[in-house]
């Protein structure tokens, strides 16, 4: 059965980490819907990656969808500065729906204080953050925590991040 999967993303982001697993839901059968501050706006990633905004914060609810990716590079730090994202993340993990993030989507996990006591990998440089969050960290290509929470540490990993997070989409 098709999923519907948010993406929260905006400028900067790891251009790969959000091109690659976005192809592979698509390539699945899913359906996946780039979230930002305003629907109709193009971001960029960092490598120049031109990514279509479909929808704004303020027009999605969790409840529109199955699940959740965070791609990295400096988007989730920026998106972390706005409540209304680190809400969205909150209630997605307080409902125990499927969340993927890769390198520094993590950090958005942070902000929303939903690491603490969960298995997680991320990029390097927020190890002590993500463990500081009450993370079980693990250097690890790809974690699996509770057939919910997917994360990976850089775009090297993408190959298994995506296998592992297609598995809970397609279950």
């Amino acid at each position: 059965m098709a999923k519907k999967v948010a993406v929260l993303v905006t400028n900067e982001v790891e251009d790969s980490e959000y091109t690659e697993p976005v192809k592979a839901y698509k390539e699945a059968g899913h359906e996946v819907v780039n979230i930002e501050k305003e629907a109709g706006k193009t971001v960029k990633g960092k490598h120049g990656t031109e990514i279509h905004i479909d929808k704004g914060i303020d027009e999605v609810s969790v409840d529109d969808f199955d699940a959740l990716l965070i791609p990295g590079g400096f988007s989730p730090d920026q998106l972390r500065a706005d409540d209304r994202f680190v809400n969205f993340v909150k209630q997605f993990m307080d409902r125990k729906k499927p969340v993927f993030a890769i390198c520094h989507g993590p950090q958005l996990l942070i902000t929303a204080k939903a690491l603490e006591g969960r298995a997680a990998t991320g990029y390097k440089s927020i190890r002590v953050d993500m463990e500081y969050a009450g993370a079980k960290f693990r250097d690890e290509e790809v974690v699996v925590c509770g057939n919910q929470l997917v994360t990976s540490r850089t775009p090297d990993d993408i190959p298994a991040f995506n296998r592992e997070s297609l598995k809970i989409l397609n279950a």
